[in-house]
């Protein structure tokens, strides 16, 4: 347990006054708060002599005054252990959701959202409170404990002996039980991981599950999922509730010995009555920290199980990450070129790119077209480094890719991606999103202007503030698609790729766009992937992707005239064009 949770220790070190000084309280606290058992036995035993009014009032207002003092010990201890706790919590969530980010997309491919989802609202809370009220509790009880026993001790050892010998029981019974929360909560949390998955997926996909009328279907699965997690809770509520009884038990034992063999001994005045009542106000409070205990190692156990699911995420590697020493581009001019490049995606056996090898001079326009699956689009994802090829080298301007820092290379480019994604937010920081010297409206609306998505954006009545919904789901796909191409036209960056950018909108609208990027491509070097010839047939290079190999290239008119794999497509999409006309006619 104290393995899985010292990976917190470097962010409690950061917070070491606080802890310091919230200990020091602990201590400080007690000893005010556990003196009043004694004053109590002293008026007692005063009493017993005859105490005058005056002296009984000076009792009872050392007992207030002491019980006030370790009150507000109490408060500020809690003031700032829990509040450290906070600030751990939060720092931990930064770091977490910072590495996600840093992370390949592979990883991605192998961990489900929800799964990610759950550790971050699920197991970092759970941490907290291990570090926080855990720690906080763990140290009262054994300063409780210690300051009992103590006054235990001092008022009758042999009594003390007889009652805490149902006590050295307790930790064997805690032992056991803390092992057996311990994995039975590790379960808990693996299946509320299923559970978060299939909610998200079943939310961002929900208009494909009312498409193919899976409602009840998924509702079903979501249920089952649901009476899983409910009986792990279950089972670990059964073994928590034979914990408390348990240790109850045994404390209470001590109890009955001390009114048995106490009581006796009052009677035969071996002890006074003050005695008495301050031995089993101290055992009382020897107790509660027993009874505590076992919801402090509860605590412990939970947040050990939920730091270990934060370290499997925590300490993953990125899969691409700088190398030691990188290189710098002085004055980026935007030339690409592949050498002998071969690509499998991860987990995979099958090559979806073999041996592809092309040059692109700066300011050059290049397509690279072929049939859905070819590989096309996997060419320009290696570009920006979200994949590394297996065998071969890219190079930017001379340089490998992989010698430039990633955030240099990154910064180079300007990606339209073949899914559109837009965050929840306005239109407006969507499109913006890009900048990197902050909010430029005259930049925005250019893009947009571009990207012919201004009109559009004029009808509606919030304009560029017009609120998204999550995945920008209350626009079109084409409408998806412009304002990703707006966004990544504000970056003024030598490299833009739309991957199949336009395939949402209308040849119409297609042709606009492009006619509207006719200043911007020449002012950048572009690489376009298109499943449309019509898209590309004025690019300077056009490359033709068969089962992830370049099997033609040249210009429109070369490849219309060689009548091959390019000339194929491009009778069949005319074709296409014409049915499509033919039956708008009709």
């Amino acid at each position: 347990m104290l393995k899985q949770l010292a990976p917190l220790l470097p962010y409690a070190h950061r917070y070491r006054g606080r802890i310091a000084a919230g200990l020091g309280l602990v201590v400080v606290s007690n000893l005010f708060s556990l003196a009043w058992p004694y004053l109590l036995k002293l008026a007692i035993d005063a009493l017993e002599r005859g105490i005058a009014i005056a002296g009984l009032a000076a009792y009872a207002g050392a007992i207030v005054a002491f019980s006030l003092i370790g009150g507000i010990g109490r408060y500020f201890m809690r003031q700032l252990l829990n509040g450290m706790s906070r600030h751990v919590e939060t720092d931990l969530r930064d770091d977490y959701f910072a590495h996600l980010l840093r992370l390949a997309p592979d990883f991605y491919q192998r961990v489900p959202t929800g799964e990610l989802m759950s550790r971050a609202t699920n197991d970092i809370p759970a941490v907290r409170m291990a570090i926080g009220p855990g720690i906080m509790y763990l140290v009262n009880t054994a300063v409780v404990s210690v300051i009992a026993l103590t006054m235990l001790v001092l008022i009758d050892p042999r009594l003390t002996l007889l009652a805490i010998l149902p006590l050295a029981l307790v930790p064997v019974a805690t032992l056991y039980f803390g092992r057996e929360i311990h994995k039975r909560f590790e379960a808990i949390q693996a299946q509320f991981g299923r559970i978060s998955t299939m909610a998200q997926e079943n939310l961002a996909g929900a208009r494909i599950v009312r498409a193919y009328v899976q409602e009840d279907a998924q509702a079903r699965q979501f249920a089952q999922l649901n009476r899983e997690y409910m009986g792990r809770n279950v089972r670990l509520a059964r073994i928590w509730g034979l914990f408390h009884p348990t240790l109850m038990l045994l404390t209470g034992l001590g109890v009955v010995i001390v009114l048995g063999v106490g009581g006796h001994d009052v009677i035969m005045n071996r002890i006074s009555i003050g005695d008495f009542v301050a031995f089993m106000f101290y055992l009382m409070q020897l107790i509660w920290p027993m009874i505590a205990l076992g919801w402090v190692i509860n605590l412990f156990e939970r947040g050990a199980a939920s730091m270990r699911r934060i370290q499997e995420i925590m300490t993953e590697e990125p899969s691409i990450r700088d190398v030691e020493r990188t290189l710098e581009i002085a004055v980026p001019q935007g030339a690409i070129e592949f050498r002998n490049v071969w690509f499998r995606y991860p987990g995979s056996e099958r090559w979806v790119l073999r041996d592809i090898s092309f040059h692109v001079e700066p300011g050059q326009r290049v397509a690279i077209v072929g049939r859905t699956g070819s590989g096309k689009s996997s060419v320009v994802r290696l570009l920006p480094r979200l994949y590394e090829p297996d065998r071969g080298e890219i190079l930017l301007d001379g340089v490998p890719i992989r010698q430039l820092p990633l955030p240099r290379l990154r910064g180079l480019i300007a990606m339209v991606p073949q899914e559109p994604f837009l965050f929840s937010g306005t239109l407006g920081a969507n499109i913006a999103f890009a900048l990197r010297d902050g909010h430029d409206q005259a930049r925005i609306e250019e893009a947009a202007k571009i990207a012919q998505l201004a009109e559009t954006i004029r009808e509606f009545p919030q304009g560029y503030d017009t609120q998204l919904g999550e995945r920008g789901i209350n626009l079109s796909g084409g409408q998806k698609q412009r304002a990703t191409l707006a966004r990544a036209l504000t970056r003024d960056a030598p490299v833009l790729i739309l991957d199949d950018a336009l395939s949402s909108v209308d040849t119409h609208t297609e042709a606009a766009i492009l006619h509207g990027l006719e200043d911007v491509l020449r002012r950048r070097t572009s690489i376009i992937v298109s499943h449309r010839v019509s898209a590309v047939k004025d690019a300077d290079l056009i490359l033709v992707v068969e089962d992830g190999a370049i099997v033609e290239r040249g210009v429109h008119s070369e490849l219309v005239a060689a009548d091959g794999v390019y000339a194929r497509l491009l009778r069949r999409q005319l074709l296409e064009e014409s049915l499509d006309a033919e039956r708008g006619v009709a």
